[in-house]
């Protein structure tokens, strides 16, 4: 069988690796050698087993991708294009590896490292971005996805200084395997954030099972009731929405590189695949409509890679728009479940196993398409920003 991994290619049409620096193509050699040595041996057996690799997350502190973008207090402190191309790696892997990365650098470390308290910066940033202490995100409700605005999760105060949070939410990855979650709930003041360490009483995070995406991930829902916590839980510069937005434009940022990463992994799958798979006298690969397929998988790919770096380049610069985020996250998201697709065509029947990744990769993208914006959410959004009007309401 042939793989990605043992394939020479030569799909860099645009020379795109010319607008990268030194370091940047160093850290992308540093990242992908991780993922052949670390990831792509085991990812088939924790899909379909439904494991995450707990293992792996002081090996990714180690490699320095816990909060990478972050700066101080122990994180990396690396430029967002450098993040980027981490996320492209280590998606090309799974996808619920780059979302392990996500959630607790992106989401939780970005809360608290924007959000928090000089003390909490200091309590928790360091040991999280050596991957010794986990942290989730808990935004999403039950009744409240796109529409964080209706969240019914509430915190009141205990009259003492402290507070009491009561409600519920969904989908929150890690939840079952964090020490800390950062909370967001309504209070009197508006919507504001905690961190709440998982063992305290009245917190609970049960895994969401029967998964057909994100297998190798965890998702959990979280229950609060009663949670009792002190008045230096509260972190402190968060009020309202734009708290949790700004984490969310970090992690939808991530996304833009990472399902282009899982585009080229399932895209490569499918060329090996070709050159090899003889029909009727010869390969795959000699066929027009084989080549038809892979020319424009690999247009997007390095379409979608371009989008990419432009887009880090404007964060690194201090200019990304949050519409352009939502113009990077619709469209590569979008167009990676298509190529994942259209190279599962090209493997037949032997493209529903596991012995190849484009499946595996568009089952996880569909995740990747809900969270963190939907496709609908992200059209209006551009849509609002075309038209100036709002079509939320």
């Amino acid at each position: 069988m042939t793989t990605a991994a043992t394939v020479t290619l030569n799909d860099d049409v645009l020379n795109l690796d010319s607008l990268l620096t030194t370091d940047e193509l160093a850290l992308r050699r540093e990242v992908r050698g991780f993922v052949a040595e670390r990831i792509r041996p085991n990812i088939n057996a924790w899909y379909e087993d439904a494991h995450f690799p707990l293992d792996l997350v002081p090996e990714l502190g180690e490699l320095g991708v816990l909060g990478m973008h972050l700066k101080g207090y122990g994180c990396p402190g690396r430029t967002a294009v450098e993040y980027g191309l981490a996320a492209m790696e280590l998606e090309a892997g799974d996808s619920g590896l780059r979302t392990f990365v996500s959630v607790q650098g992106s989401l939780a470390m970005t809360a608290i490292h924007k959000w928090g308290s000089e003390e909490q910066k200091n309590e928790y940033l360091p040991p999280m971005a050596r991957g010794e202490v986990i942290g989730c995100f808990g935004l999403t409700e039950p009744t409240a996805g796109s529409d964080p605005a209706g969240m019914a999760t509430v915190a009141r105060s205990d009259g003492r200084g402290g507070w009491i949070i009561n409600g519920a939410k969904r989908w929150i990855g890690l939840a079952s395997v964090a020490q800390l979650a950062v909370i967001w709930a309504n209070t009197d003041d508006g919507i504001r954030g905690f961190i709440v360490p998982t063992d305290t009483a009245g917190f609970t995070a049960t895994p969401i099972g029967s998964k057909l995406s994100m297998r190798a991930s965890i998702q959990c829902d979280i229950t609060l009731d009663d949670v009792r916590l002190p008045g230096t839980a509260i972190l402190p510069a968060a009020r309202g929405l734009r708290g949790p937005f700004s984490c969310l434009n970090e992690a939808r940022y991530g996304i833009i590189w990472g399902a282009m990463g899982a585009a080229r992994d399932a895209y490569e799958a499918a060329l090996g695949y070709s050159q090899e798979r003889m029909q009727f006298g010869k390969p795959l690969a000699g066929y027009q409509l084989t080549q038809e397929k892979l020319v424009n998988m690999l247009l997007e790919i390095q379409k979608g890679t371009l989008l990419a770096i432009h887009t880090g380049r404007l964060k690194d610069a201090g200019a990304l728009e949050p519409v352009q985020v939502s113009v990077g996250k619709l469209n590569n998201v979008r167009e990676a479940i298509a190529i994942c697709r259209e190279a599962r065509t090209i493997l037949g029947g032997n493209g529903i196993t596991l012995d190849y990744s484009p499946l595996r990769h568009a089952n996880n993208l569909e995740s990747v398409r809900t969270y963190e914006g939907t496709d609908e959410v992200h059209t209006l959004i551009l849509g609002n920003h075309i038209t100036g009007v709002s079509a939320f309401r």
